[in-house]
């Protein structure tokens, strides 16, 4: 509810003072232009707090980092079984499997991934993120490499995001681990 009336006071102050700004081309009233724009610095300020406070939802936390390690689980499963069984895959095939095995897990975690910095820290958020976003960009690269018939380079691309998708996976865990006392106080709540 409040993120609905922030954007609405700051959809309306952006009307109300771009209607202010054209009525006199040569000059401004500041008068009528302070107060809407100082109901759009609110509307702002409204907007920002619901999202932390969105953010910082115990029960959103820990359900996004329960989603998060269902996810690392499926893509590193997922890519287990296609760099087991890569030899059998077409290589102008490949591009059609990324897109079926993972796109949806690697945007749920995407959606997901910032309740890491609140429950873990920014320094392990970077360090499970470099990982995944390597790991993202080598299945991209398959996806490339695929379009383009590049059989060698597929296999290549797929055994690199399993290297970096397992370090994300073994981190994310590690961390998941560290921190159970604390996911476990944020599901309570």
């Amino acid at each position: 509810m409040m993120k609905t009336i922030a954007i609405l006071l700051v959809f309306g102050s952006f009307l109300a003072g771009s209607f202010l700004a054209v009525l006199d081309p040569r000059e401004i009233n500041w008068s009528w232009l302070a107060p809407v724009l100082l109901i759009g610095a609110v509307g702002l300020w409204l907007s920002r707090k619901a999202h932390h406070e969105e953010a910082h939802a115990g029960s959103k936390l820990a359900g996004n980092i329960d989603l998060l390690g269902k996810c690392l689980d499926t893509i590193l499963a997922k890519l287990e079984l296609l760099c087991k069984n890569k030899e059998e895959l077409p290589t102008y095939e490949a591009r059609f499997e990324i897109d079926r095995l993972f796109r949806d897990d690697l945007n749920n975690f995407a959606e997901a991934r910032e309740s890491m910095i609140h429950v873990f820290g920014m320094q392990n958020y970077a360090d499970v993120m470099s990982n995944f976003a390597a790991g993202e960009r080598y299945i991209n690269r398959v996806w490339s490499a695929s379009t383009d018939g590049y059989v060698d380079e597929v296999n290549l691309y797929l055994e690199r995001a399993l290297n970096q998708f397992r370090e994300a996976h073994t981190h994310f865990h590690g961390l998941k681990a560290e921190h159970s006392e604390e996911l476990v106080v944020h599901q309570g709540t």
